[in-house]
């Protein structure tokens, strides 16, 4: 991961503050673990979601439950750092950072789902939320047959997750970012 790439997430969360506007970045604070606690809180909720939709055939719905699964378990990792966000971009950059630099405990897959792609043919479960969300289909052939699999992806990224929220170790970000 190029460092470069990630201090421009702090960075120009920076830049947008001071120029009055939202930032589209990642922006340093405290520490909050009851805050983490609750996505994961919402992570497994989405979870639940998915059964729901799954049931009641509302198999459109369900990518964009297991990508929010995915998100708010890096959400919550992030403010174990103190850090919050407001970039699905730049969300995925530092966990690969904090990953390369063996910070976390995270698998790739995991980070490589939240990823948003710019090159054409290159496909995350982003891709595939925005499709099931704003394309004109109710029903989605794949959803069904991934169903088991994608759900034991975002319960694998739930149970790391709680081991990175509730561990009573320290998260620093490091200098060279700040």
């Amino acid at each position: 991961m190029d460092i470069k790439e990630v201090r421009s997430c702090f960075t120009s969360a920076i830049k947008d503050d001071e120029k009055g506007k939202k930032h589209k970045g990642l922006v340093i604070g405290e520490p909050n673990n009851k805050m983490a606690e609750g996505y994961l809180i919402k992570a497994k909720e989405n979870i639940q979601l998915a059964e729901i939709y799954m049931k009641n055939g509302f198999e459109y719905m369900i990518p964009e439950a297991w990508f929010y699964t995915l998100y708010y378990c890096a959400l919550a990792i992030l403010l174990k750092f103190g850090i919050s966000s407001r970039s699905q971009r730049c969300t995925a950059i530092f966990l690969k950072y904090a990953k390369e630099r063996d910070l976390i405990d995270y698998d790739d897959e995991l980070i490589d789902r939240i990823t948003v792609h710019t090159k054409k043919g290159e496909k995350s479960d982003v891709d595939k939320r925005e499709e099931a969300r704003y394309g004109p289909q109710i029903k989605i052939e794949d959803v069904p047959k991934e169903y088991d699999s994608m759900n034991g992806v975002c319960k694998k990224a739930i149970e790391q997750c709680e081991e990175i929220v509730y561990s009573n170790q320290e998260f620093k970000i490091p200098k060279e970012l700040v």
